[in-house]
């Protein structure tokens, strides 16, 4: 080969390997940024080819991707004073690469985990530990909004380091171990007085329906006796009229018959004996009225 075919084909090796070394690509599960003397020269946000310098830009790659975060266990106090130990995990992504590489510089996702992870704590913080906000809400799925208000919150502030805080989900919500014991008994106590209020009130309604329902029955009784009472009065009224008027239709017979239930009367017990004489008056009525008493 001769001299000039082998510039030739120098030539043209460095010519592919400067192009080679000019191109890089960037696939869907990325962005990146061309650094010259580390300024910015290029943003690169979409899949594809880029082009750059060959020694003098670097590429510097960065997940597209939604990463995750797992926070330390820590310690809140919230309102009604009992402790809990929270986790959290996280979820975010890098939405302004920019922002991102000149908030944490070279330090790239391992800082960006060091810094989240101190926002997510005082957040969480500072949220479960609000006012108003007690354990039970904690635990109950009230948590859900409070959650989301740790989100907010924490996206204020990541929004500075060029993060996008998708979403933060409470783990972990347990008793510290040596608070549990404390924690349970006063938990027990609370309940035992909400028993004896519930009771107490049942026990005040409960007489307050007695005392009603007394009233109504003597009220009731004191209607149902005065009612008897016109009523028997009205009843012997009525009797006295119709002994009265049968009395005035036969006179002779209703003295008869008195007589009658005084006797029915004095010897109704078994060992009773009446003794007359034979010419007592009363015999000698029945044998003398008995024609007068059928007309």
């Amino acid at each position: 080969m001769s001299m000039k075919s082998r510039i030739v084909v120098i030539v043209a090796a460095a010519i592919v390997v400067v192009g080679f070394m000019s191109v890089f690509i960037v696939d869907e599960r990325e962005k990146a940024l061309v650094l010259r003397f580390g300024q910015i020269k290029q943003v690169k946000t979409e899949p594809g080819l880029g082009f750059k310098f060959p020694w003098l830009d670097q590429v510097v790659r960065f997940e597209d991707r939604i990463l995750q975060l797992e926070t330390p266990l820590i310690e809140v106090t919230p309102a009604d004073d009992r402790r809990l130990e929270v986790d959290a995990f996280v979820m975010y992504r890098i939405a302004d690469i920019v922002q991102f590489r000149q908030a944490l510089g070279a330090g790239g996702e391992r800082e960006a985990s060091i810094q989240l992870n101190d926002i997510l704590d005082g957040q969480i913080r500072a949220v479960l530990g609000a006012d108003g906000v007690t354990s039970n809400a904690i635990l109950s799925p009230e948590r859900a909004s409070l959650m989301e208000s740790i989100r907010v919150a924490a996206q204020v502030r990541a929004s500075d380091l060029g993060l996008a805080v998708v979403d933060v989900r409470l783990r972990q919500t347990n008793l510290p171990e040596q608070n549990f014991d404390a924690t349970l008994q006063r938990m027990i106590a609370e309940r035992e007085r909400e028993a004896t209020d519930e009771r107490a009130r049942g026990r005040e309604a409960a007489q307050r329906v007695t005392a009603v329902a007394d009233r109504t029955y003597e009220e009731l009784l004191s209607e149902a006796r005065k009612n008897g009472l016109i009523i028997e009065g009205e009843a012997d009224a009525e009797r006295t009229k119709i002994l009265a008027k049968a009395f005035g239709a036969d006179p002779e017979f209703f003295d008869f018959y008195r007589s009658l239930r005084a006797y029915e009367t004095s010897i109704r017990a078994e060992n009773s004996t009446l003794v007359i004489p034979p010419d007592h008056e009363f015999l000698t009525y029945l044998q003398s009225s008995a024609p007068r008493v059928a007309k």
